[in-house]
C-alpha cells in the first residue's frame, strides 16, 4: 500500500525556517570585502597622520643634524686665510728656497696638529705644492702638481675653494678649503686646508641616525651607510661622467646611481624611499622604508638628508587597520547574531501554533491511516493463502506430471516387456510338460534340471517387474542415492532394449552418494539413457559413454551417444514441456523437462552438449552427500 507524501509534510511555508540562498552566498563575501575595505582606510589614515607627524618630527631632526654638519665643516675656514699672517710661507713663495721651505714644513706641521686636520699645505700659482705639513709622510703631497683641482682654480681666481674628493695621491677622501694668498692685492699662493669628515659618518651610526649628504654633483659623500656612498641621487649625463672622471674628484669611482626599491614623492624635499637594510643598523630586515627630508647646507652647495625608518609607523599602521577590520567582523556578526536569533524566537512561536495545528491533524490522519492497513493486513492474509494453496496445487501437479513420466515410460516399455515375458514362459510351458514325461519315465535327473531352470525362468521374471514396481514407486525431494545402483537399475528396466541392439557401453565413472532420492535418479538415467538407445537405432555400432567426475562438491555425470544428434532448430525446445523429435505417438515430450525438474529442485542442473564428431551429450550435476553436510556445519 502506498502512502500519500501530502499527508506528512512539515509546517507550511509561512511557518517554516527557510535558509535564504541569497543571503548565505552574498553575505560573507559582502562582509568580508566591508572589512577589507574599512581596514584599508583605517591603514591608509594611521598611515596618513603618521607620516604627517613624523615628517613634522623630522623637520626638527634634519634641522638640528644640518646645523651639526654646517657648524663641523665651518670651524675649518679660517685657517687658509690665516697663513697670509705668517712672513715664512710670503717668503717661501716669493723665493723658493730649501731653508725657507723647511721652516714653513715645519711652521704647517705644527699648525695641522693644533687644528686636528688631515693636512695644510701651500702652493704657487702653477699649482705645485712648495711646502705640505705631511712633508715627512711617504706619501707626501710636497712638489705635486694639483692645478687641475677645482678648488685651487676657485682660489687663484680670488674665490673661496670649497671642494670634496678623494686625493690623487693615497685615495683618501677629504674635504678641501683654498685660500688666495694676496700680497700687494695680488695673489702669490693657494694655502690649502684638507679635512677628515668620516667623524660625522661614526657619529650617525653610534647614534643608529640614516643619513647622508649630497654634493653639488648630486654624490653622496658622507653617508652613515657605507654601500650609498659615491652613489648618485640623480641621473648623471654621460658628459658630466666624463668631466668628473678627468677631474680626479672622485679617484676611479664608477659614480654609480643610487637605485631604490620603491620612491614616492610626497612634497617639495619629501620622499619615501625604500632602501636595502643597512646592517649596520637593522639587522632583522631586508628592506626598509624611508621617509627622507633635505636640506641644502649653508655656505655649501651640498645637500643634508635624513632618512626617517617608516617600518614601525607601517606597523602600526598595518595593525591599526586589522583592529579595525575585525572591530567591524566583530559588530557585523553581533548584528546579524541578534537577528537570526529574533528571526528563530518568532519562528518558533509561530511554529509551536503550527505544531499543534499539526497534531490533531496527525492524530486523525492516523486513526484513518490505521484502519487502512489494518484493511490492507486482511486483503494481505488472503493473498498469502492464496498463494500457499497454489503452490501446494502446483507442487501435487509437479508430482502427478512426473508420475504421468513414468506411466509414460513404462507405456513405452510395455512392448518390450511383454516380449521379455513372453520368452519365459514359453520356456517354462515347454519345460513344465517335459518335466512331467520325466518323471513319468523315471528320468530324474533331466526332471531336476528342467526344475531348475524353471526356477531361475522365474527369478528372472520377478526381477523385471520389480524394476517396474521400483521405477513407478513415487520418489521424495529428500534423499540419498548411490549413483552406481542407479545406473544398474536402469539397465534393467532397458534390458530388453538393451539386447535388440548391438550395443558397446563405456562406464568411465567412480560410484558416489548423490543428494537426490534413489527413484528420481534412476527415472533421470532411464530417460537419458532411453532418450540416447532411440538416437542410435539406425547406427551399425551404436556407443554409449558413461563418464563422471567430482570437484567443487558437485558430481559431473555425462551422457554421450553416437547417434544422428539433435537438429539446431529443434535444440531450442529442446527442455520444453510437450516438444518431442520421437515420430508419431511414440514420445509425450516430458522427459527432458522432468528430468530437469527433478535435477533442480536438488539444487543440481542438467545441460546438454552438441560434440562436433556428432551424437549428443547430456551433462548430469548433482551435490555430493558430503560437500551438502559440510555446507551445511
Amino acid at each position: 500500500m502506498k502512502c500519500d507524501p501530502n499527508q506528512y509534510r512539515a509546517a507550511p511555508p509561512s511557518l517554516a525556517v527557510k535558509p535564504r540562498l541569497i543571503r548565505q552566498l552574498f553575505l560573507p563575501p559582502l562582509i568580508i570585502a566591508l572589512m577589507v575595505g574599512l581596514g584599508y582606510i583605517g591603514f591608509w589614515v594611521s598611515d596618513y597622520y603618521g607620516i604627517r607627524t613624523l615628517s613634522d618630527n623630522g623637520e626638527r631632526q634634519l634641522e638640528l643634524h644640518a646645523r651639526t654638519v654646517e657648524s663641523e665643516l665651518s670651524k675649518y675656514t679660517y685657517l687658509p686665510s690665516l697663513l697670509e699672517l705668517e712672513s715664512s710661507v710670503s717668503q717661501l713663495l716669493a723665493d723658493p728656497n730649501q731653508e725657507t721651505r723647511k721652516t714653513v714644513n715645519d711652521y704647517l706641521e705644527g699648525l695641522n696638529r693644533r687644528s686636528r686636520s688631515r693636512a695644510i699645505y701651500v702652493m704657487d700659482t702653477t699649482g705645485r705644492v712648495l711646502a705640505t705639513s705631511n712633508w715627512r709622510d711617504a706619501d707626501s703631497y710636497q712638489g705635486e702638481d694639483l692645478s687641475f683641482r677645482a678648488y685651487f682654480q676657485n682660489a687663484v681666481r680670488g674665490q673661496p675653494g670649497r671642494f670634496y674628493g678623494i686625493g690623487s695621491t693615497n685615495g683618501e677622501p677629504g674635504y678641501y678649503l683654498a685660500h688666495g694668498l694676496e700680497e700687494h692685492g695680488k695673489i702669490i699662493g693657494v694655502a690649502v686646508v684638507k679635512v677628515r669628515l668620516e667623524a660625522l659618518e661614526e657619529r650617525w651610526q653610534r647614534a643608529r641616525l640614516e643619513a647622508f649628504v649630497s654634493d653639488e654633483n648630486g654624490i653622496i659623500i658622507l653617508s652613515s651607510d657605507p654601500a650609498r656612498r659615491l652613489k648618485a641621487v640623480r641621473p648623471l649625463s654621460d658628459d658630466t661622467k666624463d668631466r668628473l672622471a678627468h677631474s680626479l674628484q672622485y679617484y676611479w669611482a664608477t659614480l654609480n646611481e643610487l637605485h631604490p626599491l620603491a620612491r614616492e614623492r610626497l612634497n617639495e624635499g619629501t620622499e619615501k624611499l625604500t632602501f636595502p637594510a643597512n646592517t649596520e643598523v637593522v639587522n632583522d630586515q631586508h628592506a626598509v622604508s624611508y621617509l627622507a627630508q633635505t636640506r641644502p647646507l649653508n655656505d655649501t652647495p651640498w645637500n643634508f638628508t635624513l632618512l626617517t625608518p617608516l617600518n614601525d609607523l607601517r606597523r602600526a599602521a598595518i595593525n591599526q587597520g586589522i583592529l579595525v577590520a575585525v572591530a567591524f567582523g566583530l559588530v557585523a556578526f553581533l548584528l546579524i547574531a541578534w537577528n537570526e536569533r529574533r528571526k528563530v524566537i518568532a519562528t518558533r512561536l509561530a511554529a509551536r501554533e503550527a505544531l499543534q495545528e499539526a497534531n490533531s491533524q496527525l492524530e486523525r490522519r492516523i486513526a484513518e491511516r490505521t484502519a487502512d492497513l489494518r484493511a490492507s493486513n486482511e486483503r494481505l492474509k488472503g493473498q498469502i493463502r492464496e498463494r500457499r494453496q497454489a503452490e501446494e496445487t502446483l507442487r501435487h501437479a509437479q508430482d502427478e506430471l512426473v508420475q504421468a513420466g513414468k506411466l509414460a515410460a513404462i507405456g513405452q516399455m510395455s512392448t518390450s516387456i511383454a516380449h521379455e515375458l513372453n520368452q519365459p514362459l514359453a520356456a517354462l510351458r515347454t519345460l513344465s510338460g517335459n518335466t512331467v514325461r520325466f518323471l513319468e519315465r523315471g528320468a530324474l535327473d533331466t526332471a531336476s534340471t528342467n526344475l531348475k531352470t524353471i526356477n531361475e525362468l522365474i527369478d528372472r521374471m520377478g526381477r523385471i517387474t520389480a524394476s517396474l514396481r521400483s521405477f513407478a514407486r513415487r520418489g521424495d525431494d529428500q534423499g540419498e542415492a548411490s549413483l552406481g545402483k542407479a545406473v544398474d537399475a536402469a539397465f534393467q528396466v532397458l534390458g530388453a532394449r538393451l539386447d535388440s541392439l548391438p550395443l558397446t557401453v563405456h562406464r568411465d565413472f567412480a560410484n558416489a552418494q548423490l543428494q537426490i532420492d534413489q527413484t528420481r535418479l534412476e527415472q533421470i538415467l532411464v530417460n537419458l539413457i532411453g532418450n540416447a538407445l532411440d538416437a542410435m537405432q539406425a547406427q551399425a555400432a551404436p556407443q554409449l559413454w558413461l563418464e563422471g567426475q567430482s570437484g567443487d562438491g558437485k558430481y559431473r555425470l555425462l551422457v554421450r551417444d553416437n547417434g544422428h544428434g539433435i537438429d539446431p532448430e529443434a535444440r531450442k525446445h529442446l527442455f520444453e514441456p510437450f516438444f518431442t523429435t520421437k515420430p508419431g505417438e511414440q514420445g509425450l515430450g516430458l522427459g527432458l523437462t522432468l528430468s530437469a525438474s527433478l535435477a533442480a529442485a536438488t539444487g543440481g542442473s542438467l545441460a546438454v552438449e552438441h560434440p562436433a564428431n556428432g551424437g549428443t551429450a547430456f551433462v548430469l550435476n548433482l551435490p555430493l552427500v558430503g560437500a551438502q553436510r559440510a555446507e551445511s556445519t
